[in-house]
């Protein structure tokens, strides 16, 4: 199991900022940088990828282009192509790539978290918030923070998607 040693040092300072402000309730789950990304976090760290959840930046076709970061289960795929593009109201949406994330959050994929994001829409898949807790990223590949998914509920901009994922096969 990962060491859940209290080491707020460790998060994005813009992730530790957000949650304090916003007065969330978590934990920090350090890891090594190189097991950041999600299976190999939860397979060496021994937690269930059904608890991980993903922050994926969205870039929906528009002029500007219209950002969110959707955070959906591990264990499930991101509808884009219809059920954000559709949020978005865009005629199409993609993956934002490592640059434009980068450029948008200051964070590296393996790290992304919606903690720091109050500029762009939080959209959350339902299935999230049926766990006790979960993992998301601390803002780099060192830290993820494990919080019961209601904290999510305190940021600005957040709704909860019914269906915006897709159990994977």
């Amino acid at each position: 199991m990962s060491s859940t040693v209290q080491n707020n040092a460790a998060l994005h300072p813009t992730v530790l900022e957000c949650l304090q402000k916003y007065g969330i309730e978590f934990r920090v789950l350090e890891c090594d940088p190189e097991l950041a990304d999600t299976a190999a976090f939860c397979s060496h760290y021994g937690f269930d990828p059904e608890q991980a959840a993903n922050a994926i930046v969205v870039a929906g076709k528009s002029d500007p282009i219209k950002y969110a970061c959707c955070m959906v289960l591990a264990t499930t795929k991101l509808d884009v192509n219809k059920k954000v593009r559709h949020l978005l109201e865009v005629s199409r949406a993609s993956f934002a790539t490592a640059e434009q994330t980068l450029d948008l959050t200051g964070m590296q994929i393996g790290g992304v978290t919606p903690f720091g994001l109050q500029s762009i829409p939080l959209f959350i898949d339902a299935a999230v918030m049926q766990h006790p807790e979960v993992i998301a990223g601390g803002g780099n590949r060192s830290s993820k923070v494990l919080l019961n998914p209601e904290e999510f509920k305190k940021l600005p901009n957040v709704q909860i998607i019914e269906a915006m994922a897709i159990r994977r096969e």
